[in-house]
């Protein structure tokens, strides 16, 4: 018999699932970074420090832990390091959950942001298993994103839309990359 999950976990899946639409996934907002600061920045700031495991007790666990670390810093702390901190993370959390077999018989939406943790990543080898694994997805718009992380990772090493708020310097191409649209 699985846990239920806990009521942070519970709130995350239904308002991230139930109340938000892909065009706030991706679009954002103030209205979108305000619910999600009013909801979940207390769990956030109290939840960030623990292990990967500590989320791994049940898929519904995993699956808020996975959108809690990955999707709500980058709504809550935009043009910030914060919206990074927790990637590794979520990335952690992520492999948990795919070596469990827990994102079996979700739907597609519900996959794809097990997934979003590796198509983040500034590692070579997640970008190469984000490829893998948004191709399996079957969703050609997102793994048209997934390429284009891959490409910005296989070229710089790195996203160079973040070098400003990671206090990077950016080189001439990745100038040009980041005014040619590659800054998402």
């Amino acid at each position: 018999m699985a846990l239920a999950p806990r009521p942070w976990a519970a709130d995350m899946l239904h308002v991230w699932f139930g109340v938000l639409s892909p065009r706030d996934w991706f679009g954002g907002g103030d209205d979108v970074d305000a619910l999600l600061r009013r909801r979940f920045a207390r769990e956030w700031a109290r939840l960030r420090g623990q292990p990967a495991r500590a989320f791994l007790h049940t898929p519904d666990i995993a699956r808020a832990a996975i959108l809690l670390f990955d999707q709500v810093p980058r709504n809550l702390f935009r043009d910030d390091p914060r919206a990074f901190a927790n990637d590794p993370l979520a990335r952690a959390i992520t492999d948990g959950v795919l070596r469990r077999g827990w994102d079996r018989g979700l739907t597609t939406a519900e996959r794809q942001f097990i997934l979003m943790p590796l198509m983040h990543s500034e590692a070579i080898a997640d970008q190469r298993r984000s490829l893998r694994l948004f191709a399996r997805l079957g969703n050609r718009e997102v793994l048209s994103f997934a390429r284009v992380h891959y490409r910005m990772i296989a070229r710089f090493g790195r996203f160079p839309h973040r070098n400003d708020v990671l206090g990077k310097q950016s080189s001439a191409a990745e100038e040009r990359a980041i005014a040619a649209g590659n800054d998402w």
